[in-house]
C-alpha cells in the first residue's frame, strides 16, 4: 500500500507542479458548479452553502475589479478578514488574477499590519468593515499609503466597497480570465515569526498544493462523504493551508465558522452539523475539556486531529472518553506544511507510542542530526529534527523573501538538510518524539509568536531600557508570553507600569500576544557576545 501512496504523491505533483498550473482552475473551476465548497456557519448556527458555481461567478467579478484597480499578475493583495464567504471570494479573485495573497491576522494591531504591507509591497488591502479602522492614517499607517483599501461588508460612503465592486463588474469581463502562473508561481506570501529580526516572508508556490492535499488525504484522512471542519484561523498557516486551500483543491465540502471561538459554540457546531472529521490546535481541545459540562451527546466524529504545538497526554485521554476517539498529533512548519504525523489513512494507521509526533508522511524524509555534526544520530538519541531535501519530493520551500542569510541559516552547509529549529529523537521503529524548540519561538494557542516583535514594542516605552520575552507553560494555551523588563535609571516598577506595558503591546503588535506577566529585573542574563539567555529567564519565571 505504501507504493500506492508514493504513486499518489507523483500524481499530485504532476497535477500541481506543471508549467500551465492555474490556481483558479485547480481550486475552483474544475469542480462541479453545483457542488458545495463551504458551509458558512454563523454564531446563531444559521448557515449558508457556497457552491463552486457561485464562487466562480463572484470571484470572476472580483478579479475584474482588481484588474480595474491596477492589480496585475504577481502583485501582492492582502486580506484582513475573518472566516467568511467574502474571504473565499476575495482569495479566488486574487488567484484568478494571477496575484499573490498576503494574509493578515485579524488580531494584529496597526504596526504589525503596516510592517507586512510595506514588506510585501501590497497594492491592495481587503479588510472587513470592523477591521478597517486599523488602516486609518496614524502613527503607523501613512496618510498616503501605496495600497488601495477595499472594505468588505458595510463600507462607509466614499470608500471602495467590495459589494459595489462585485455589482459593477461582469464575470464575463476579459480581465476575469484565469491566469496560469505555473507550479513555481507564487500563490501566497505568508509571514512567520522568529526569535530575532523582523518577521520572515515565506513565498508559497502553487506546487505546494500537492503537499497540502497529501496531508489532507494521508494524515487527516478526509473523505468525500466527510463533514470536515478545520477550526484554525486562515490568517496563519494551518488554517490557510487546510481550512481553505486543501478543501478547495480537492472539492471537499468543509465548514467555516463566521464567529469568534467559544467552547460552547464549538460543541454546538460539532453536533448540529454532524462533523465527522475535525482538526484544531490543542488549545481548542483544552478549552472543550474545560467546558465539558455543556457538551452535547451523540457525536459523529470519525477523525480528530491536532497541530500547532505538542499534544499533551491528558487531552488524549479526555478525548477518548468524551469524543469517542483519541485526538492525534501532527507536526509541521509554515515553510513546508505537515511533515511528521500520527496519520489516519488506513495504510498508515498504526499504534504509536504515547507522546509520539508520529512517522514521516509519504513524500517527505526527515531525520535527527547530531548537535555538533550534520550526520544522523542513532535511534533514541536527542538531536536536531531536519528535513532531507534530496529525498522529499513534496518539498516546496523557496527561501525567505529577500533574506538570503536567514534562508542559509536554515540549511546545513552542504544544503542537504533543512533545519526545523526543533529538537527531538527518533526511535528504532521510525517514530519521532518532540523534545523542545531551539529557537525560542513562543507557540500560544497554536499561533507562533516571535519574541523580537514584542520586545521591540516594549522598548518603545520611555521608562524601559531593555526587555526580553519568553513563553511560559499554561494549562489552557500551551504557552503564554511573559516579559522581563529593565527600567531606565530613575524609574521604579509598579503595577500601573506593568499594565501600561501590556496595553502597549496590545496597541502596537497584537491583542492576543500581550505579556500575561511583567517581571521587572535589574538586568537581563546574557552571553559574552551580548545575546539574551532566554532559557535562564524561563527558569526565573517558573512559579
Amino acid at each position: 500500500m505504501s507504493s500506492d501512496l508514493n504513486e499518489r504523491v507523483r500524481e499530485l505533483l504532476a497535477l500541481y507542479d506543471g508549467p500551465e498550473a492555474c490556481a483558479a482552475a485547480l481550486l475552483c473551476d474544475r469542480h462541479p458548479a453545483e457542488a458545495v465548497a463551504f458551509t458558512i456557519v454563523e454564531s446563531d448556527l444559521s448557515s449558508t452553502d457556497l457552491t463552486y458555481g457561485e464562487l466562480r461567478e463572484r470571484s470572476a467579478r472580483f478579479a475584474a475589479a482588481l484588474a480595474g484597480l491596477g492589480v496585475e499578475p504577481g502583485a501582492r493583495v492582502a486580506t484582513l478578514m475573518s472566516k467568511s464567504a467574502d474571504l473565499v471570494v476575495a482569495l479566488l479573485g486574487i488567484w484568478r488574477n494571477g496575484a499573490v495573497h498576503v494574509p493578515l491576522f485579524t488580531a494584529f494591531a496597526p504596526p504589525a499590519i503596516a510592517f507586512r504591507l510595506e514588506a510585501s509591497r501590497a497594492a491592495v488591502v481587503i479588510a472587513d468593515a470592523d477591521q478597517a479602522s486599523k488602516l486609518a492614517p496614524g502613527d503607523d499607517i501613512p496618510a498616503d499609503p501605496v495600497w488601495k483599501l477595499v472594505i468588505a461588508g458595510d463600507a462607509p460612503a466614499g470608500a471602495l466597497s467590495m459589494t459595489e465592486l462585485l455589482a459593477d463588474h461582469s464575470p464575463d469581463d476579459p480581465r476575469a480570465i484565469a491566469v496560469p502562473v505555473g507550479g513555481d508561481g507564487i500563490l501566497v506570501q505568508l509571514f512567520t515569526s522568529g526569535t530575532t529580526g523582523t518577521p520572515k516572508g515565506v513565498p508559497i508556490p502553487v506546487r505546494a498544493l500537492a503537499s497540502f492535499v497529501a496531508y489532507q488525504e494521508f494524515s487527516l484522512d478526509v473523505r468525500p462523504d466527510d463533514v470536515y471542519w478545520n477550526a484554525a484561523d486562515p490568517g496563519w498557516a494551518y488554517g490557510l493551508y487546510w481550512a481553505i486551500l486543501s478543501p478547495l483543491a480537492t472539492g471537499i465540502r468543509s465548514l467555516l465558522l463566521h464567529a469568534p471561538f467559544s467552547p460552547a459554540l464549538t460543541w454546538q457546531v460539532l453536533q448540529r452539523f454532524g462533523v465527522t472529521n475535525f482538526t484544531a490546535a490543542p488549545t481548542v481541545y483544552r478549552a472543550l475539556r474545560a467546558d465539558t459540562a455543556t457538551a452535547p451527546t451523540g457525536f459523529t466524529l470519525r477523525r480528530a486531529s491536532s497541530a500547532g504545538e505538542p499534544l499533551t497526554p491528558d487531552v488524549v485521554s479526555w478525548s477518548i472518553e468524551t469524543l469517542g476517539l483519541a485526538v492525534r498529533d501532527h507536526y509541521g512548519q509554515t515553510e513546508h506544511g505537515m511533515l511528521i504525523c500520527n496519520s489516519w489513512h488506513p495504510a498508515l494507521d498504526v499504534d504509536a507510542p504515547a507522546g509520539s509526533m508520529g512517522r514521516t508522511m509519504p513524500g517527505w524524509t526527515c531525520g535527527v542530526l547530531a548537535d555538533d555534526a550534520d550526520t544522523e544520530v542513532a535511534p533514541g538519541e536527542l538531536g536536531r529534527v531536519a528535513v532531507d531535501t534530496e529525498n522529499s519530493p513534496l518539498i516546496w520551500f523557496l527561501g525567505y523573501l529577500e533574506a538570503p542569510e536567514r534562508t542559509a541559516q536554515r540549511f546545513t552547509a552542504d544544503g542537504r538538510w533543512y533545519l526545523t529549529g526543533d529538537a527531538g529523537s527518533r526511535d528504532a521503529d521510525g517514530f519521532f518524539h518532540f523534545s523542545s524548540r531551539d529557537d525560542d519561538v513562543i507557540i500560544m494557542a497554536g499561533y507562533r509568536i516571535g519574541p523580537f516583535e514584542i520586545e521591540s514594542v516594549l522598548v518603545l516605552h520611555d521608562q524601559v531600557a531593555e526587555a526580553a520575552v519568553v513563553g511560559m507553560p499554561d494549562s489552557l494555551r500551551g504557552e503564554v508570553v511573559e516579559a522581563f523588563v529593565v527600567l531606565r535609571n530613575g524609574f521604579e516598577p509598579s503595577p500601573e507600569l506593568a499594565t501600561d506595558l501590556q496595553n502597549l503591546v496590545k496597541k502596537k503588535f497584537a491583542a492576543h500576544a500581550y505579556p500575561r506577566t511583567v517581571h521587572f529585573v535589574a538586568a537581563l542574563p546574557k552571553t559574552p557576545s551580548g545575546k539574551v539567555q532566554r532559557y535562564i529567564l524561563r527558569q526565573q519565571g517558573v512559579r
